[in-house]
């Protein structure tokens, strides 16, 4: 299997350090509100790719943690704790809002067929690991006390951006645009391991450390997490790009800097899920979630559908029509199934060897989801066995994770319901006005029109060949 890694900037080879085994890493989330779809798509592919990765015969463990203190709302170290925020918008605890966003973001993972990982670890669990850490760092001479907080010192780092051959002058703060810089540090591309309490004083969670009564700065805590539960050395680090720099970056200078070796030698990041106005976030109007796909009558397996249509290393466009799009793909794809459930004829080992390394070669190269779903079709449109179909289907499903032949059951079982003769006249007349409405850009009657649809136990894609009406 070959995978970019964005440390070599390359394809290479993936070759564990030891035989069949992988460690696994994967930043989670900090739970102060609902994970947005953008978010998810990362958790997706990587959800992928831990599948293959055990579809392939590796034995894989795999780490997430849980930020439930210390991530700030801006890279410079200043601004509200992003928990913090939460708890105040809500008028509850910080823990309380932990609590909630924990279990409503595994919720989704569910809804979503993400599997969970075999160690969710919350950043309020190691105090002691990073309180250790950060001790042996300033022993080490890598970490500083200045104004009343930890710090970390890039300077005494061969090379600090090891992702991009950035130049100190190219990143003035060494934070992103719009940033202040914190004076507290001895060089601009620093960053906090331990504030005390001469900082945030609303800081809700606090705890003693040699430093005083503070809290841990966002990036130590997943080096620690990742160090507790997977060894002095990590396989396979996941997460979405925009955590590259700086997250990524300072966890590799900490941890190297603490162990004294080279830490992780695979980096993989998943690319943004934009809209028409930029990068998903949320802080902006497009706070997409998988509950609101499901209020508007999409099923949250149509999104990973969607997702994997196209690579990870490619930003991926939203629009409530691309999802239409997915939609009646997949609705078509499960009704291209149901006719092959009999799994009728003998299984030929030759005809299935052949299609299966179409898939298997498709996310060997770095893990293109695309070209495997391009092998999914391939299984069907071939001239063989339906015996050797559903098995391959199956198999394939152990990865792509679609809820193939359960969705192809239920048609099987319901009928596809999109007989026209079927179709309520008054679902046909709010199908014309929605695209009506649509045609005129006025998504937001589409969108209502299409809820009082829904309202009415029926659900309208676009197709290549026009409207399309089925059963919800």
């Amino acid at each position: 299997m070959k995978l970019y890694n964005s440390l070599t900037r390359s394809k290479d080879d993936f070759i564990p350090r030891f035989e069949g085994k992988v460690s696994m890493y994967t930043c989670g989330p900090t739970v102060y509100h609902y994970a947005h779809i953008g978010n998810l798509r990362s958790y997706i592919m990587e959800d992928v790719l831990e599948k293959y990765l055990r579809f392939s015969g590796y034995d894989v463990k795999r780490v997430m943690n849980i930020t439930d203190v210390g991530h700030l709302s801006s890279d410079g170290d200043t601004g509200d704790d992003k928990m913090l925020k939460g708890a105040k918008r809500e008028h509850k605890s910080v823990m309380e809002i932990a609590n909630f966003y924990t279990k409503a973001f595994f919720e989704d993972c569910k809804k979503l067929n993400i599997k969970t990982p075999d160690v969710i670890e919350p950043a309020t669990s190691c105090i002691d690991e990073f309180i250790r850490v950060i001790a042996s760092l300033i022993e080490k001479g890598f970490a500083y006390e200045a104004g009343g907080n930890i710090y970390f010192d890039t300077s005494k780092l061969d090379k600090y951006y090891v992702f991009n051959d950035f130049n100190e002058e190219d990143l003035a703060v060494g934070v992103r645009e719009g940033v202040e810089e914190d004076g507290n540090k001895r060089n601009k591309a620093d960053f906090v391991l331990w504030f005390t309490k001469s900082k945030f004083d609303d800081q809700e969670l606090k705890w003693d450390s040699p430093w005083g009564v503070g809290y841990p700065g966002w990036h130590i805590e997943c080096s620690c997490i990742s160090m507790k539960n997977l060894g002095e050395y990590l396989d396979l680090h996941c997460g979405g790009i925009d955590n590259a720099f700086p997250h990524h970056t300072n966890e590799i200078a900490q941890s190297e800097a603490y162990l004294g070796h080279e830490w992780c030698n695979y980096w993989f990041h998943v690319h943004h899920l934009n809209t028409d106005s930029g990068k998903m976030s949320k802080s902006k109007g497009e706070f997409l979630t998988v509950s609101l796909l499901e209020e508007k009558g999409y099923s949250p397996l149509v999104y990973r559908f969607f997702c994997l249509q196209s690579h990870y290393r490619k930003s991926l466009v939203f629009s409530w029509e691309n999802l239409d799009n997915a939609a009646a793909a997949y609705r078509k794809l499960t009704a291209k199934i149901a006719s092959v459930l009999d799994g009728s004829g003998d299984l030929n080992e030759e005809a299935y060897s052949s299609l299966k390394k179409r898939f298997t070669d498709a996310l060997d190269n770095d893990l293109n989801t695309a070209l495997a779903v391009t092998a999914l079709y391939d299984v069907l449109k071939a001239e063989t066995s339906n015996a050797v179909k559903l098995k391959l289907i199956n198999e394939f499903d152990r990865v792509l994770s679609l809820g193939l032949v359960e969705a192809a059951q239920k048609t099987a079982s319901e009928g596809t319901g999109d007989a026209d003769d079927d179709i309520p006249e008054e679902v046909k007349a709010l199908a014309e006005q929605r695209k009506a409405a649509r045609k005129d850009k006025n998504f937001a009657l589409a969108d209502e029109i299409r809820d009082k649809i829904s309202a009415l136990g029926y659900t309208v894609t676009e197709t290549r060949e026009g409207t399309k009406i089925t059963k919800a």
